[in-house]
């Protein structure tokens, strides 16, 4: 297991030095909008999305540099939409990472800037990718184009809709939802890798199968966490969710059976990497990991 978490920090560490490099601070007119940006990426992410790109990408090649634009894109996407949900017309929640929110230290209009700002940096990133990367520009425009719609009215944006205007509490509603929501791009970080490293159509099947449910599995444990975890591992105060009387696997199921449900659907997701051999090893570790994660 030590082993595998230096594996994680590796990867980790370098998704962030890109990162950095990608979103150099600029002194300038409109600094603030760097500073917001800068303040929610590293906030302390666990990068889980582009660690699944990289890990999915070496499936198939092992130049970790060759997907590394894409992985970035992703952790971009999955920010704007954090600093979007947490504002008072979403979610409405004060702290991020055991942090204040990006609209309670910037302002809510900067943090609706800084939103809009990782969203169009991401493919700006995507398009400028240089010919070193050996990337032919058919997987260029297929991987933006599963990116764009994984992250859009049909995905993670559908499943906002549905968390703020949905009419009844039932299972079905929460899973759409969180296929959707979370599991939609965690859906396409595994793709991405996929389709980057040259899989066929067999093999994106089961990479599909993989990520949403994995993406369901990680939506379960953030809801068991919300009642179980401690405010300094999980960096909001616990309790929320029920308090705010929002739709989670908990407050449908109970804790016990929201358990088991987590562990079910991790099992599966681990289950349809078994087409790759020993390949999938990582992965397979990584499910796991998230699986008995604290935060």
């Amino acid at each position: 297991m030590e082993e595998f978490n230096e594996w994680i920090s590796y990867r980790k560490n370098l998704i962030n030095k890109e990162m950095e490099l990608f979103l150099e601070k600029r002194n300038n007119f409109q600094s603030i909008i760097y500073n917001a940006i800068n303040y929610s990426i590293f906030a302390g992410g666990k990068r889980i999305r582009p660690i699944l790109t990289l890990a999915s990408y070496e499936l198939f090649d092992y130049d970790i540099l060759v997907p590394m634009p894409f992985a970035c894109a992703i952790e971009m996407i999955h920010t704007y939409s954090l600093i979007h949900d947490d504002l008072p017309a979403m979610d409405d929640d004060d702290y991020r990472r055991g942090n204040p929110s990006c609209h309670k230290k910037f302002g809510e209009d900067i943090a609706i800037l800084a939103g809009d700002a990782l969203l169009n940096k991401a493919y700006e990133i995507i398009f400028n990718i240089n010919n070193d990367k050996n990337i032919s520009p058919e997987k260029i425009i297929e991987a933006g184009r599963v990116l764009a719609y994984a992250s859009g009215s049909e995905g993670m944006i559908g499943g906002q809709i549905v968390d703020l205007h949905h009419e009844k509490d039932t299972l079905e509603i929460l899973e759409y939802m969180h296929l959707h929501k979370t599991g939609a791009l965690i859906n396409a970080s595994c793709k991405v890798g996929g389709i980057i490293g040259g899989a066929d159509e067999e093999e994106l099947v089961h990479l599909d199968e993989f990520s949403k449910n994995l993406g369901l599995a990680f939506q379960v444990k953030d809801d068991i966490l919300d009642v179980e975890g401690k405010n300094e591992d999980i960096g909001k105060p616990s309790g929320s969710d029920i308090e705010n009387k929002k739709l989670t696997y908990v407050t449908l199921l109970g804790v016990e059976k929201a358990k088991k449900l987590e562990k079910e659907l991790t099992e599966k997701s681990i289950s349809s990497l078994d087409y790759f051999g020993s390949n999938g090893d990582c992965l397979k570790n990584l499910a796991n990991t998230l699986l008995h994660r604290k935060n």
